[in-house]
């Protein structure tokens, strides 16, 4: 049975969640830590590799999740019924996408949704960046120093590339060089 319930639970968060795999990361924290698929530490570094993986971060979170309840079976469960609400949905918006663009309610749903959406990713964002940094919880914060020096340096990477040098940088180089700072600092601090 867990096959079912890794399928309708992954499926409610593809259903109810719009503005992509951004959005839907609270509610997969909520489902996987309240059913104990997860810790909030796990969890936390699961977005992590699911962001530096290919794909969709929904997609790769729900597979990594089905894949660890119940393995292969588990991830094609919870990727399908994340996946499965999005279809069917552009399969019904392609079908009637002339009436909906100029349907008053519509558009009206559209401009009530888009705040949520930006709080969501929003709220994620500097969630995911607190913790990073070493905030546990009120009351418990250790700042974690490695973290600290990758994030200034790759923020001061991109802002010379992007502002002073008007260069585009691509997020998968930004990954990379993430990756080897945090493994040369790491090295380097112990």
């Amino acid at each position: 049975m867990i096959y079912l319930e890794l399928f309708f639970e992954f499926f409610k968060i593809g259903l109810f969640t719009f503005g992509g795999g951004f959005a839907m990361i609270p509610l997969v924290k909520d489902l996987v830590v309240t059913k104990g698929w997860l810790g909030v530490e796990e969890f936390t570094n699961l977005i992590g590799v699911c962001e530096s993986t290919p794909g969709p971060i929904a997609i790769n979170m729900a597979t990594y999740v089905g894949s660890i309840q119940a393995g292969f079976f588990g991830s094609v469960c919870a990727t399908i019924g994340v996946v499965l609400p999005s279809v069917i949905i552009i399969i019904l918006i392609a079908a009637i996408l002339k009436n909906l663009t100029t349907n008053i309610y519509f558009r009206s749903f559209i401009k009530g949704v888009k705040p949520i959406i930006s709080a969501l990713i929003l709220s994620t964002g500097l969630i995911l960046l607190a913790k990073c940094f070493g905030y546990e919880n009120i009351h418990t914060i250790s700042f974690k120093i490695v973290p600290i020096i990758v994030f200034a340096i790759i923020a001061l990477v991109y802002f010379l590339s992007t502002k002073v040098l008007k260069k585009k940088v691509s997020s998968i180089q930004l990954i990379i060089l993430s990756a080897i700072l945090g493994i040369g600092i790491s090295l380097i601090m112990e």
